[in-house]
């Protein structure tokens, strides 16, 4: 897969649910070899944008490429096979299966089943190095483990893939300080190795210590796009919520 400067191009992106405008003509581009933050408050589109991005749901209208590929609309295998890969919001596990089968589920019918279990072993215990503080027991039940392990096993596995696009939908919130360093260094190995790192947030710190590029959606809509240097957490909140922005200047008062 050639990488380039545009890895992502998203334009005129729309997805209603009836009434329920979740997307309302997304236009942005994203560059290859950066961390691209999203913002925005909850309802605004990021997980909807999220699915589309990653096959799981069609758009009624719009486009969207990967590093110059078009993407068929609702595919996921195409996605993948395009490179992109997502962490979803919600902690996706299979509970009863053990670490080490969790890492590589989805993987049958690709290499996996060929591949020796001392390798896949291999691979995911120096995977999950990269981004765990301490050791994970992958012979344990996912189901037993507790919440941050769950975490670090899923986007270890988004990793096993070694994505062109990796999509981190909310993937600190469950993440200890030391955890969430660890991840960040992935990640700024991720882009300097020219791919593209998705990475939504509502944490201003954290976009401060890892982003690019900021992009803020309001109401299905990028309405702001900026560079880390030109960054202010309280003109982000204006754009994100003028509302809440004058209430907070006003001491709270409505």
């Amino acid at each position: 897969m050639a990488l380039q400067d545009g890895a992502l191009e998203i334009s005129g992106l729309k997805k209603s649910y009836g009434r329920t405008r979740a997307l309302e003509d997304v236009t942005l581009r994203c560059r290859a070899g950066t961390v691209h933050a999203l913002l925005g408050e909850n309802g605004t589109g990021k997980s909807t944008l999220v699915k589309v991005l990653s096959g799981v749901i069609s758009p009624d209208a719009g486009k969207v490429s990967v590093f110059g590929r078009p993407l068929t609309a609702g595919s996921p295998a195409e996605a993948l096979d395009a490179g992109v890969v997502a962490v979803f919001q919600e902690v996706f596990v299979a509970p009863n299966l053990t670490g080490i089968e969790n890492l590589f589920l989805g993987y049958d019918g690709l290499f996996a089943k060929r591949m020796p279990l001392a390798r896949k072993r291999e691979m995911g215990e120096a995977t999950l190095r990269k981004i765990a503080r301490v050791p994970i027991d992958l012979d344990q039940v996912v189901g037993e483990m507790p919440l941050i392990q769950r975490q670090l096993i899923v986007v270890a596995r988004a990793l096993l893939r070694d994505p062109a696009v990796l999509i981190l939908d909310e993937s600190t919130a469950a993440l200890d300080m030391n955890s969430r360093d660890a991840l960040f260094e992935t990640i700024r190995a991720l882009v300097g190795n020219g791919r593209l790192v998705v990475f939504i947030t509502h944490r201003m710190d954290e976009v401060e210590a890892i982003s690019d590029d900021i992009s803020i959606l309001r109401a299905g809509r990028n309405v702001a796009t900026m560079t880390r240097s030109s960054f202010d957490a309280k003109e982000a909140l204006r754009i994100m919520s003028p509302e809440i922005a004058s209430r907070s200047a006003n001491g709270g008062e409505t």
